[in-house]
């Protein structure tokens, strides 16, 4: 597992959630600099520490672990829906439309350089 990648799905959460580091920290039970070291990857949570993120959090556990599963994709479209619930029709017509300019235009990422 990355620890890189699930530092940060953490901290996406977290701020989604609109939680300060420290109020996390109290929650999950763990000091601030212990929960600053696992947004910014420098440490991996124990077991239960993982736990406590993913109760205090309130998601789950799939969002945050979604990097290190294999066969992500439906993790992936749980969590891109649970971004765009909230959302007003009009906000949900510009994401797909963004959407679709990306789709349309994948095939340049898969062009090797040179």
């Amino acid at each position: 597992m990355n620890k890189v990648f699930l530092g940060k799905r953490i901290s996406e959460q977290r701020k989604l959630k609109r939680l300060k580091q420290d109020e996390l920290a109290k929650m999950v039970g763990i000091g601030s600099i212990h929960l600053s070291e696992i947004e910014r990857g420098k440490k991996t949570p124990s077991m239960e520490t993982f736990i406590k993120i993913v109760n205090s959090l309130d998601v789950p556990a799939d969002i945050l672990l979604r990097d290190a599963v294999n066969g992500a994709k439906p993790y992936i479209l749980n969590d891109f829906t649970y971004k765009v619930k909230d959302l007003a029709p009009e906000q949900l017509k510009v994401i797909t439309d963004f959407i679709d300019v990306l789709l349309n235009n994948l095939h340049y990422f898969d062009k090797k350089p040179g």
